[in-house]
């Protein structure tokens, strides 16, 4: 068995059923796993997945004091933006082309920890990026923790029910976890602490970061516009962390086939699809990410806007990111223009 095959803690209803096909459960069980893996009081090890979640129930009551005591137009756009912009973006630009995929180089610590911080402080690293690895090894395949093929829910309660780290590694394994997070900055267990923890993060220094940095956010926020506008970007905030969950649910179609189009989607290895909200937004091009996964670039056509992409690009010109990789001349090359000339010389619509 290789190391993603066992890397992720299994849950109780299998990666696959008796058939090797990819177990369904029903949402009964999906929930009854969700719940009891949220559970701290029977296992201390479910602490990083409660508190991922804490932190998305503590932003809603934000948003109930924006609606009831400083509603306006203008900061409920800004609350708007800021969610589905400059969060989504922060996500592809932190979480997913470093984190992961280790798409760009930062010069020092220094633009490293600017980055991380971005935004508020949500998703937990190592639930992302072990998690996602996993991902590309199987994607769409039994053992996908986000295979869009098990249902909306299968996806939605991913983070806590298929994305955390097996509890029962051994210290070779648990070594290797530390390899794929320790370019991240967080400042990870022993495999001691691991063995009474169930997590790479520290409990007492990811609940200290979580503090200082919706404390610095809120502050600046607050001498921008007040309470008004502080609550108005917390409360979208707490709509961005629970919209995020449903993305590879609806970027790889929803686990319906033969929904790529040509021209626009060309990895056919699995069922993920270019879309233009999550593009324009995030600069997430989920199929031309899975064609290059390493690139710091995907938005390769020029109607495929990038931000994420841009931001990389002006660290790199004042110096805070060292070097980075681009794959769109690769895409040209390979996919793109040749798609393009035999459309012309069939007549076809390019």
């Amino acid at each position: 068995m290789s190391f993603l095959d066992h890397v992720l803690e299994r849950p109780s209803y299998g990666w696959t059923d008796t058939s090797g096909a990819l177990s369904v459960p029903s949402k009964r069980k999906l929930l009854g796993e969700f719940v009891s893996r949220l559970n701290v009081f029977s296992n201390r090890k479910n602490w990083l997945s409660f508190f991922s979640w804490f932190k998305v129930v503590a932003l809603l009551p934000f948003f109930v004091f924006f609606v009831v005591f400083h509603f306006s137009w203008l900061f409920l756009l800004a609350g708007f933006l800021y969610s589905m912009v400059l969060m989504g973006t922060h996500g592809t630009i932190w979480h997913h082309r470093y984190c992961t995929h280790r798409a760009y180089v930062f010069s020092n610590r220094f633009w490293r920890f600017v980055t991380r911080n971005l935004s508020l402080k949500i998703i937990p690293e190592e639930i992302y990026v072990i998690s996602h690895h996993v991902h590309h090894a199987k994607s769409d395949q039994p053992g996908d923790p986000y295979n869009a093929s098990g249902g909306f829910l299968y996806c939605f309660l991913a983070d806590v029910n298929h994305q955390p780290i097996s509890r029962s590694l051994d210290e070779k394994d648990y070594n290797r976890v530390l390899g794929l997070m320790k370019h991240t900055g967080v400042r990870s267990n022993d495999f001691r602490q691991y063995q009474k923890w169930g997590s790479v993060a520290r409990p007492s220094q990811t609940i200290l970061h979580w503090v200082l940095n919706w404390g610095f956010w809120y502050g600046v926020f607050y001498l921008l516009g007040g309470h008004g506008l502080a609550c108005a970007l917390f409360g979208g905030a707490f709509f961005w962390a629970v919209g995020v969950r449903t993305f590879n649910y609806e970027g790889h179609a929803k686990g319906e086939k033969d929904k790529q189009r040509d021209g626009i989607d060309y990895n056919r290895h699995d069922n993920s699809i270019n879309q233009l909200w999550p593009g324009y937004v995030a600069g997430e091009w989920h199929n031309n990410h899975h064609l290059y996964p390493s690139s710091a670039r995907s938005g390769f056509l020029p109607y495929q806007l990038d931000l994420a992409w841009y931001y990389i690009r002006v660290l790199k010109l004042i110096g805070g990111v060292s070097s980075y990789k681009d794959s769109r001349k690769q895409f040209l090359e390979r996919y793109h223009t040749p798609f393009v000339a035999g459309r012309r010389r069939t007549g076809g619509e390019v």
